[in-house]
């Protein structure tokens, strides 16, 4: 069952993110809106969209998710393969992913600290990224 579901998810998240997707959803609202003077704008006919955009939205939620937990998972095995190969790499970063968010800021502060917050490189990424 599980596999089937990741299957389904899958094909489900990578298919909503494309222009067809897109066109279909736009459809629906145009023909629900182009509608509303057939209905006289009931609460009936509003009751339809909002329950319809509502159920897609929640199941969308968890097959988009399940999609991206996986990805994730995929990006953080091929990271720590990369840390594994390299020489002078930290094998203790291996598996951070798993430490409380308040774990995960320490490192960091350190990590910034051990490489220097006032480096040339950083003012540098600094400057490109007001240039957006």
């Amino acid at each position: 069952m599980g596999r089937i579901f990741e299957h389904f998810a899958q094909q489900v998240a990578g298919w909503a993110g494309r222009p067809p997707a897109f066109i279909i959803a736009l459809a629906v609202v145009l023909g629900w809106g182009i509608s509303g003077p057939l209905f006289h704008w009931s609460d009936t006919w509003q009751l339809v969209i909002n329950t319809g955009t509502t159920i897609v939205t929640f199941l969308m939620v968890f097959l988009i998710q399940n999609a991206q937990n996986r990805d994730a998972a995929a990006m953080q095995a091929k990271l720590d393969e990369m840390i594994r190969a390299l020489s002078d790499a930290r094998n203790a970063f291996i598996g951070i992913e798993h430490l409380g968010e308040h774990d995960l800021i320490d490192i960091r502060e350190r990590l910034e600290q051990e490489f220097g917050r006032d480096d040339p490189r950083h003012q540098g990424i600094g400057r490109v990224i007001l240039r957006r």
